[in-house]
């Protein structure tokens, strides 16, 4: 008995072990990686100011929420990948709206994804599922604005406030004025194309001279004290996030290999409620990296699962993960944390009866 305990505990441990490899050799690289240097790009070298004045809580709603809400066509992102990058614009002084419209859309609304929605599974559910993202991102926003901007702007009115300066090599003033966007853009970029599952014979020498002209422009750019704020907040977020992604891939996989592919077969057949709510619930606990979405919902539906609880998990699913809850409690605090995760997964439901009740 014991010995058949310690061999299924150490079952489950291999599992986590392996999955936690696969993530790693999978996404750390060309996704996570670029992902950090990225959003510490954002805390350390983008003025609070400019932040403030697309995505502040004092910002246009149309302008704040409609920069946040398509963010997602230009980001081929997962719901952890997204992370550092929500993480940076937070720090920055984004409104809570924004940026957990942001948090929601950047994976929620890959176009990538949408198309390949429609051409696997349906062009109703891929319209379904564009619209629906774009929609959810919004109100998502909205509704943690109501619940929580008001007290986090009174805990931010005692914070002194710092100027930002941005300064030459030579300590004078910027002289290049659009150094910033432009190392952003690249590293935009090398997040983008580092993600596309194309020949190696093409990705690995234009992600090399993306990866140089990145490296070569920031030394010439940015002065010596820029560069050390920016790996620095680059090695905080790694730091913060990076084990708890870790630790929520391995406890991820034991709960996946614990739950049988059939016993979420049985409980998604149909369109009914209790089908659409356990799509939604498992699907926000899963991790699915970018377009993994669609095959394993492809083979859902071939086992009987309906159009709605279809439609709830693919809302829910890119969204959430149990690793990305995990630290999104953490960047925002559990109430805050666990109010968003208990919205995606309500308004992933209710999209879900929508759709089934419709079609």
């Amino acid at each position: 008995m014991v010995e058949s305990l310690v061999n299924f505990g150490l079952t489950l441990i291999n599992v986590g072990i392996a999955a936690v490899f696969e993530y790693i050799s999978l996404h750390v690289l060309f996704c996570l990686v670029p992902a950090f240097f990225l959003a510490g790009a954002i805390a350390a070298l983008f003025s609070k100011e400019s932040v403030l004045k697309f995505l502040g809580p004092d910002a246009s709603k149309v302008v704040s929420y409609g920069v946040a809400a398509v963010s997602g066509v230009l980001l081929a992102v997962c719901s952890c990948t997204v992370l550092p990058l929500f993480t940076g614009i937070y720090k920055r002084g984004a409104g809570i709206g924004p940026a957990t419209a942001f948090l929601f859309s950047a994976p929620a609304i890959n176009v990538l994804a949408i198309v390949y929605s429609a051409q696997q599974l349906g062009y109703d559910i891929g319209i379904a599922r564009a619209f629906f993202a774009v929609t959810l991102s919004i109100v998502i926003g909205a509704i943690m604005a109501i619940l929580f901007q008001k007290k986090l702007t009174e805990e931010l009115k005692g914070q002194k406030k710092m100027p930002f300066v941005m300064t030459s090599q030579d300590g004078g003033t910027e002289s290049f004025k659009y150094r910033t966007p432009l190392t952003f853009l690249l590293l935009v970029v090398i997040l983008v194309f580092g993600g596309w599952a194309i020949d190696w014979l093409i990705k690995g020498p234009v992600l090399a001279a993306l990866v140089a002209a990145t490296a070569y422009t920031s030394y010439k750019w940015y002065s010596r004290a820029e560069l050390s704020a920016w790996m620095n907040e680059t090695w905080f977020l790694v730091k913060k996030i990076f084990p708890l992604l870790i630790a929520g891939v391995f406890f991820a996989a034991i709960i996946i290999y614990l739950i049988p592919t059939s016993y979420i077969q049985a409980f998604v057949g149909g369109d009914s409620l209790p089908s659409i709510t356990v799509a939604s619930v498992s699907g926000a606990l899963m991790y699915f990296s970018t377009l993994t979405e669609v095959p394993i919902v492809g083979l859902l539906m071939a086992e009987g699962m309906g159009k709605g609880p279809a439609l709830a998990m693919l809302l829910a699913g890119p969204a959430l993960s149990l690793p990305s809850m995990i630290v999104i409690t953490s960047i925002m605090g559990k109430k805050r944390g666990l109010t968003y995760i208990g919205l995606v997964i309500l308004m992933a439901i209710i999209c879900g009866a929508i759709f089934a009740a419709i079609i």
